[in-house]
């Protein structure tokens, strides 16, 4: 048998080879671009006609990306790959004629085409295609790179994501995931009587979360206009409106770096239940998220590479932001002055500033030492009332708010809130956001007057939360990078001189 080999020519070449394929196909009257094709089954359900016999009478239709080609005399063998996997296909030069034979033995691995024929299993137990017919539909000009699945070249599978899923079936895999993980957060929402909206992803301000903002200019309206960083603003408007149970899964954009973690365009499912808090966020987001792990991986335990188990199992461990604070600098923490907490969190390899505040200090021990251990998934709750500006402070406890972050393999999954639905202390709180962020960029310190004006009208108490669809996924499907889990993730444009290595992302 003869495997077709393309690698030991230049790319270049190759390229030239297949042009010159295409010129003489053209000038033989083929169409080497072709047209629809109908009765298509995939190569799966291919497979399953044949059950336990050894041949299947029915003609079936197949289309897909030829992956591999093995000449063996009279006899040539190929490999056809689909959405649904790969499928040998069997041709004989008796079977299909002599001119289509020396036809189907000109086509190149990449080409796209349509088989017609019958199954069976070869001798070696193989289930294949005996084809009758075969068409060429798209003529592939560059060749496939080869042995992709070793390639070190993070950026380029980035870069060519395309070629990333023709040569890596677990890569199409990992996205067919994320999809099903949509399908089942729609499923079970629905189910609870949730109905899904859309809010404008284009906004006059840029409100709901303390980020900077892309910005650009509406030339009809003649304003500045800039991509939401959050639809909290507008939801809320609907539980002012009369909705009572909504969400939506969004596209958001901050105009800030690359990470491990972060992506500037981000999707998030953001929902609000009117007369819930809370708890009634904690113990949702945790039957979803336990939902979609059940759908997704058929588990609720997640196998890290490094061999760490993470457990979804219910119920989870829920402990204040002050508990832990202590846990990791001591209980006497909240007791001592300033000078001693710097030089606690110093004694941690902490970097902090001779200037900042108890709060600035504190909350740089809790990210940078104490955010990565929570591996288990953990709502955190009772955060201070400076960091979370939309939501209602613990009655108990006005210095806290009634919220939660919940973390799991050391990075914040989802918040969630009872939200503040009082317009005067809403206000008061975006006046002092505002004076905080006075010098930023972006339109963090502009007051969004209409959301006020809507909360005037009467906003009824409420539950609400954000889930990271892009963590999650991260998290169920065990990728290490937000870049895996994002079909085209942001790239620095290659024609710009500065870049090389621009693209590499930092471990925050």
């Amino acid at each position: 048998m003869t495997q077709v080999h393309e690698d030991t020519v230049s790319p270049g070449d190759l390229r030239a080879q297949r042009l010159e394929k295409l010129a003489a196909l053209q000038a033989a009257g083929a169409e080497p671009f072709g047209a629809r094709v109908d009765g298509i089954i995939s190569t799966a359900s291919a497979r399953a006609l044949l059950g336990s016999a050894a041949e299947s009478t029915e003609a079936v239709v197949l289309a897909g990306r030829l992956k591999a080609k093995r000449l063996m005399g009279k006899s040539l063998f190929l490999d056809l790959a689909d959405e649904a996997g790969r499928l040998q296909l069997y041709v004989q030069r008796q079977g299909v004629g002599e001119a289509a034979f020396d036809q189907i033995k000109g086509l190149d691995i990449g080409d796209i085409v349509t088989a017609t024929g019958t199954m069976f299993v070869t001798r070696t137990g193989e289930p294949s295609l005996r084809v009758t017919a075969l068409r060429l539909l798209s003529k592939c000009l560059r060749p496939l790179p080869e042995k992709w699945h070793g390639l070190t070249d993070v950026e380029q599978r980035y870069r060519q994501r395309y070629l990333d899923l023709i040569c890596n079936a677990e890569v199409r895999t990992v996205f067919q995931r994320r999809v099903a993980m949509i399908r089942s957060m729609r499923r079970y929402l629905d189910g609870l009587g949730f109905m899904e909206v859309e809010t404008p992803m284009m906004q006059s301000l840029a409100g709901g979360a303390a980020a900077r903002p892309f910005k650009t200019f509406h030339n009809a309206l003649g304003c500045p206009m800039y991509l939401r960083i959050a639809p909290e603003l507008y939801l809320k408007r609907l539980l002012v409106g009369g909705f009572e149970k909504i969400y939506e899964i969004n596209r958001n954009f901050r105009n800030e770096g690359l990470s491990r973690r972060h992506n500037p365009e981000f999707t998030m499912l953001e929902l609000y239940q009117a007369y819930s808090d809370c708890q009634g966020m904690m113990a949702l987001v945790e039957g979803l998220i336990v939902t979609v792990a059940q759908d997704v991986l058929g588990s609720t335990v997640i196998e890290r590479a490094d061999g760490t188990r993470i457990d979804l199992t219910p119920p989870w461990r829920r402990v204040t932001y002050a508990e832990l604070i202590r846990e990791r600098v001591g209980s006497d923490w909240y007791d001592i002055t300033v000078d001693e907490q710097i030089v606690r969190a110093r004694a941690l390899g902490l970097t902090v500033m001779d200037t900042w505040t108890r709060e600035e200090i504190t909350h740089e021990v809790y990210e940078k030492s104490i955010e990565a251990t929570l591996i288990q998934p953990t709502f955190v709750t009772r955060l201070p009332a400076h960091l979370v500006p939309l939501a209602k402070r613990c009655s108990d406890d006005p210095s806290v708010v009634d919220v939660y972050e919940l973390e799991i393999n050391g990075q914040e999954i989802s918040p969630g809130y009872s939200e503040l639905n009082d317009p005067l202390e809403q206000r008061a709180r975006f006046d002092r956001q505002a004076v905080d962020n006075a010098g930023a960029e972006g339109e963090v310190n502009r007051i969004d007057e209409d959301f006020l004006t809507a909360l005037e009208f009467g906003m009824p108490p409420a539950g609400g939360l954000g889930l990271g669809v892009d963590r999650l996924a991260m998290l169920l499907l065990g990728a290490e990078s937000i870049r895996d889990v994002i079909l085209f993730p942001l790239m620095r444009p290659l024609d710009r001189p500065e870049a090389a290595g621009a693209d590499a992302v930092t471990e925050s």
